[in-house]
């Protein structure tokens, strides 16, 4: 009899514990400008989910929280809910990076943001939240003042700031589990192409800092099926989170393929080639253009860890996480660059082939008129920095390798492409060109420093100024030190100021430009060859000279008549 009386408490209290659920989410609508004027002559405030497709705690909110009743009933009559996928909005994603994912993002009718919450978010907190800001409707909600930055007028790290970065880079090292000493653990591409960097200069505790990094990530990568999870926490490699999505696929195998190929250790070979088998059995379409990601839930809302536990086989027989099918410009243009670093490591043609192929497909189906890519198939609120970025550095890596003019055109076009649409007045590149009135797109750090490489490496290939230029545009937002030292540790700007300072180095020692009332002297350090009778005008300060000059494009020389006067503290240089 009391078993009986148990079971059916039990009954009872499941029962009361499922009826505080409802069966239907909230009305989710889809990110749009008119929502806000819907908001306005319905007094209503507007809920923003911005989640990620295969992210664990995402599915529970959505399970959970979202679809308890009480949730749901305060959401419907107060508020307009919009739900969106991260990866489908990168100026969103930008903007709330940190806050999530999930991230929770509440506005006043007018656009202003007066909540921004990071992560899940139980139902009773929830509910605690929604109706404290329903009882005070009508009430002026405080909003923080953005502090304008001023921006640094010199497109080169300070010493200063190069002595903090670099300090930085040592100091957020974990000596005993290597990587950045956070709470999650990761594979920070960087600190770790940085110190591969100075490894090459002779740095032997650089040198062991990569190792120790590239070594411990290497438990991120999934035994059976290959790939690498996002990252693990509790501070150390054990406890990972398991989905897999292409951003840090991309960026593991570049990583691997380029130790390998800079310190020979055949572990490292193994780790590409671990991800990269990974990518082609799994996010490879039938196509050749690759997927986005993969879930980290078998179940989604319930954890995988067992799943992820089981061998191949027995995982096909238990099914399979969702693959996030979408095809964008961005993820193939890191895909693509990946698999360039595993060819140049390794000389297989199987790989090169592979680049070849989905960045033929992008540029037949996301390309733009003007020379720049589309996220998707439409985008509705773009275009986006990222996918022409990403895809311009695809294409200048193939041009590097097959030599084909071809690719280094498209590079060019999608240069132009960025600084005619990305390009801040002041310093920076924003994320997009996006026609929302109401919530602006932002400059992101890391699309910052990747803009600001991907110049100085397309100048190198073309010596055009203004490709120099905009590298030192973007360099000025990155040398402004509150954004350097925004983050524990940003050795991608290091990186960013010494490539930027090669090739200043470089064009000192090569060809200068004098130049003063539009009248030009030409010299060449090492072709400085002049007449008897030119360094005799020189010694009188005649205003003519005859100089040798040699024309860098295909190394034929002739002479040149220029006038200029001669006091080299009126003389303006500018480099070739």
């Amino acid at each position: 009899m009391k078993i009986k009386n148990k079971l059916l408490l039990v009954v009872l209290l499941l029962n009361i514990t499922l009826s505080a659920y409802a069966a239907k989410d909230p009305r989710w609508k889809d990110w749009d400008d008119q929502l806000f004027k819907q908001a306005k002559l319905e007094n209503k405030f507007i809920v923003l989910d911005l989640e990620a497709v295969w992210c664990h705690w995402c599915h529970v909110m959505a399970k959970t929280t979202y679809q308890h009743k009480k949730v749901t009933k305060i959401l419907d009559q107060h508020f307009i809910a919009i739900r969106v996928d991260q990866d489908k909005r990168p100026d969103l994603a930008n903007r709330y990076r940190d806050y999530g994912w999930p991230a929770t993002i509440i506005f006043t009718p007018d656009g202003r943001e007066i909540v921004k919450r990071a992560g899940y978010i139980s139902s009773k907190k929830m509910v605690k939240l929604l109706n404290s800001l329903v009882n005070k409707k009508n009430s002026n909600f405080k909003v923080t003042a953005i502090k304008p930055i001023k921006y640094s007028n010199s497109a080169y790290l300070s010493g200063k700031l190069i002595t903090q970065l670099e300090y930085r880079h040592k100091d957020s090292f974990d000596s005993k589990y290597g990587s950045l000493k956070l709470n999650q653990k990761f594979l920070d591409r960087d600190s770790v192409e940085y110190s591969l960097l100075q490894a090459s200069r002779g740095n032997r505790d650089e040198e062991q800092r990569a190792h120790k990094t590239l070594r411990a990530a290497m438990s991120l990568i999934d035994p059976s099926w290959g790939g690498v999870y996002q990252y693990s926490t509790q501070g150390n490699w054990d406890n990972p989170h398991f989905e897999k999505i292409m951003q840090v696929q991309a960026g593991y195998l570049r990583t691997y393929a380029n130790a390998y190929q800079q310190l020979n250790k055949p572990e490292y070979l193994k780790a590409a080639l671990d991800i990269h088998k990974y990518l082609e059995r799994f996010l490879m379409g039938p196509n050749g253009a690759f997927y986005t990601s993969q879930d980290a839930d078998l179940i989604q809302g319930t954890h995988s860890e067992n799943f992820f536990k089981l061998s191949d086989l027995e995982r096909i027989k238990k099914g399979m996480p969702r693959i996030d099918q979408h095809q964008y410009a961005r993820e193939n243009g890191w895909a693509i660059e990946a698999l360039l670093s595993l060819y140049l490591a390794t000389k297989d043609k199987k790989y090169l082939d592979q680049a070849k192929t989905a960045a033929l497909w992008v540029v037949n189906n996301r390309s733009l008129a003007n020379g720049g890519f589309r996220h998707d198939k439409k985008d509705k609120f773009g275009p986006y920095l990222g996918d022409t970025l990403a895809m311009s550095k695809a294409m200048l890596s193939l041009y590097k390798i097959s030599k084909n003019k071809a690719w280094l055109k498209r590079a060019i076009l999608g240069a132009k492409f960025i600084a005619d649409n990305f390009q801040n007045p002041k310093a920076r590149y924003i994320s997009a060109t996006s026609t929302d009135q109401v919530v602006k797109p932002v400059p992101q750090l890391d699309e910052n420093i990747s803009v600001t490489r991907f110049y100085i490496k397309l100048h190198q290939q073309t010596g055009k100024p203004s490709h120099l230029l905009y590298a030192q545009h973007g360099m000025k937002y990155l040398s402004t030190e509150s954004i350097a030292i925004d983050r524990l540790t940003e050795a991608g700007i290091l990186l960013a100021d010494i490539e930027l300072k090669n090739i200043i180095s470089k064009k000192k020692n090569s060809a200068l430009i004098k130049t003063e009332n539009n009248n030009i002297i030409a010299t060449s350090k090492n072709n400085s060859t002049k007449s008897k009778s030119n360094q005799n005008l020189n010694r009188k300060h005649k205003a003519c000279f005859r100089y040798l000059i040699v024309q860098s494009k295909n190394n034929s020389s002739q002479s040149l008549q220029v006038c200029a006067k001669t006091n080299p503290k009126k003389t303006h240089y500018r480099y070739l």
